[in-house]
């Protein structure tokens, strides 16, 4: 946070405590965020759609997912959120010729099968549609608070696919992971090849929700 709030673009921070027991939200707010307190655990999904909704009741224009363990380095915030010139949606994309982070096995099977596919339906070519490193302008927010799913891998190809049937444009840029500094990676192969499973079952769930109206309303005013 400190490393965000240092950035000369001087972003604002706000930290979502979803009913956490420690010190996590002292920790965040005498570094300088806005701690927004849920009354209780209300999961991912939950989290992000009451950012969402903070960022869209203070008027922001823009607002950009930044995971806690590190790995997304502020330095990219500036460039994350300049995809949004072009699009709704911007991720920052960790195989796209910058880099080396590398997944082997059933994950990356499924991050290609994710990629390949979600790229048909966006109509645009994407490499990362699992990076939780992403930026929506009003349209994209205004889509994330009709629908963020709250279910596994929810907050990543279950909100991009059905923002992508509601109307929203989605680009990337190439940006670099930094080592994790916080949280174990896993390199179970029995997890790895839940996780191609989940994430595949994740997309066609997704594709059977109802897309939000409210792009598509948007736009015909517009």
């Amino acid at each position: 946070m400190r490393e965000v709030l240092a950035r000369p673009e001087g972003y604002d921070i706000l930290v979502v405590n979803d009913g956490s027991s420690d010190n996590t939200a002292t920790v965040a707010a005498d570094a300088g965020a806005t701690v927004l307190h849920l009354p209780f655990n209300l999961g991912v999904g939950g989290a992000m759609r009451a950012g969402f909704k903070y960022a869209s009741r203070h008027n922001y224009d823009a607002a950009i997912q930044v995971d806690a363990d590190g790995q997304h380095d502020p330095k990219d915030i500036a460039v994350v959120l300049g995809g949004l010139a072009d699009a709704d949606i911007s991720i920052g994309a960790r195989f796209a010729d910058k880099g080396n982070y590398t997944v082997s096995g059933p994950r990356k099977w499924a991050m290609v099968f994710l990629a390949k596919t979600i790229s048909r339906l966006a109509g645009t070519r994407l490499t990362d549609v699992t990076s939780g490193f992403r930026a929506a302008n009003t349209r994209g927010i205004a889509q994330y608070l009709d629908h963020y799913p709250a279910e596994y891998l929810g907050d990543t190809i279950d909100s991009l696919v059905v923002a992508i049937r509601s109307g929203c444009t989605v680009t990337q840029v190439p940006v670099e992971m930094r080592v994790r500094q916080a949280g174990t990676p896993s390199h179970n192969p029995a997890k790895a090849a839940l996780y191609l499973g989940r994430s595949i079952f994740a997309f066609l769930f997704a594709l059977t929700r109802k897309p939000s109206t409210l792009v598509h309303a948007e736009t015909e005013v517009g």
